[in-house]
């Protein structure tokens, strides 16, 4: 599948005042050893070409008090992230209710822990959510932990709507119509980030990435769109890892070897690790090296795990949309302890999108819920608040809600169809900046 890119430019901003999307997934099944990961062999890419199955609707609507629950990550490798998107869900949550709730009632939110993969904390906590009556379930961040669920939850006729998950795996699974997610996939995170390479002017690339359905994905197509952009197989060296390993310096030590002008690294909390041998061996971005990551590491909280200067001219991509002050002060309100605003835009837009299909569902139930989700996303009227966008479904009218993330417009699989994603840059200081925006149409 091609892709058309545009650059979008926009004025240089804070990274606090942005909000990050992103990735997602936490373990490996295999980890391939030094000498096996050479050029674009054993790409793992993912096939996208399918007619993704739609929800049916029920017989009979179901009128009963909407109950969402949550599966988010409060412990494990991905705790980081779980606050602004807890914080983005409270936020919505309390907005709906104040403009009415859904079929006039207040919606009733049940929180719950995802952990991660080295854990059965994410099936402890649907278990409890199915047996609570939840219509839908916002989470998981991490494209594994959803892996393990998605089968239960969507057996169960209960919606599973992402923030953050990118895995191109769940563009064709057989989820019967009840998955969804407000972050693109990485088939068009794979197109930004190359892009960001070729226009440096890399010729010869290693890509390290975590063996999971994250990182594999990504770096199967972020070497198929470096060969497509010119690169001979040859110049690119794709690395998969174990993130769980107690060192990193054999994998360090492949790239290197290698003899790389540019090194992409597609990780979570462990580049912090690589990162620091990297450095150690002379190849760190510190050391002049053309290093790039993505949106499971391109966040402040990698800046405060590293030495102080380690990360200056560290480049990459993630998905990215200006929130503005009025949305990031709401989420200082639910959260006054909020430092980054990782997955927040997409938490709150999934829980509006939910509400807003169950009242033009005019029905509660998962399954009603499920066969309106993309309709209030497209080929409609725009409107960007839950109070607007009910009243105009009152009134009869085809709706497009627009939210805090931009423009959504579902495609068939249940997920943006357009990816903005930020070209991110570490100062000197490991803060980061944002350059400009890279623009994906599917």
């Amino acid at each position: 599948m091609k892709h058309a890119t545009l650059a979008r430019a926009f004025a240089v901003m804070g990274i606090a005042s942005l909000a990050l999307t992103a990735c997602s997934s936490d373990s490996g099944e295999e980890t391939a050893g030094p000498g096996e990961t050479t050029a674009a062999e054993s790409a793992e890419i993912v096939s996208t070409d399918c007619e993704p199955a739609q929800a049916t609707a029920g017989s009979v609507p179901v009128t009963t008090q909407l109950k969402i629950g949550t599966l988010l990550p409060e412990t494990g490798t991905l705790a980081f992230l779980g606050p602004p998107e807890v914080a983005g869900v409270q936020v919505a949550i309390d907005e709906v209710n104040e403009a009415g709730g859904v079929l006039g009632q207040p919606v009733q939110l049940i929180t719950g822990d995802s952990g991660d993969t080295t854990t059965d904390t994410a099936n402890v906590t649907v278990d409890r959510q199915l047996a609570d009556g939840v219509s839908a379930i916002i989470g998981a961040a991490s494209s594994a932990v959803s892996l393990k669920v998605i089968d239960k939850i969507a057996s169960a006729g209960v919606v599973q709507f992402s923030p953050a998950n990118t895995s191109d795996q769940f563009v064709c699974y057989p989820d019967d119509g009840m998955y969804f997610r407000t972050a693109p996939t990485d088939v068009l995170q794979a197109q930004a980030l190359s892009q960001l390479i070729t226009q440096d002017g890399a010729q010869r690339v290693v890509v390290m990435a975590l063996n999971d359905p994250y990182g594999t994905g990504l770096a199967a197509n972020t070497v198929a769109d470096l060969t497509a952009a010119g690169i001979p197989s040859d110049q690119i060296k794709k690395i998969i890892y174990d993130p769980n390993a107690q060192s990193f310096n054999a994998e360090v030590d492949q790239a290197k070897e290698f003899n790389p002008d540019a090194v992409a690294v597609i990780g979570f909390e462990e580049s912090a690790k690589i990162l620091s041998r990297m450095h150690e061996v002379g190849i760190g971005p510190s050391d002049g090296m053309l290093v790039y990551g993505t949106d499971g590491n391109m966040g402040n909280a990698l800046g405060e795990s590293v030495a102080t200067g380690l990360l200056a001219g560290m480049k990459g991509t993630t998905p990215l949309t200006a929130i503005g002050p009025d949305f990031e002060n709401r989420l200082k309100a639910a959260d006054p302890a909020l430092i980054d605003f990782n997955y927040a835009g997409e938490s709150y837009d999934a829980v509006v999108i939910t509400a807003l299909a169950a009242e033009q569902a005019k029905s509660t139930a998962g399954v009603d819920i499920a066969a309106n989700i993309i309709g209030v996303t497209r080929d409609g009227v725009k409107c960007t608040t839950f109070a607007d966008c009910r009243d105009r479904i009152i009134a009869g009218e085809d709706i497009d809600y627009d939210g805090v993330t931009g423009e959504l417009t579902f495609g068939p699989a249940g997920e943006p169809s357009v990816g903005s994603y930020g070209s991110l840059e570490f100062g000197e200081d490991n803060a980061l900046k944002t350059n400009d925006f890279i623009v994906v149409q599917g």
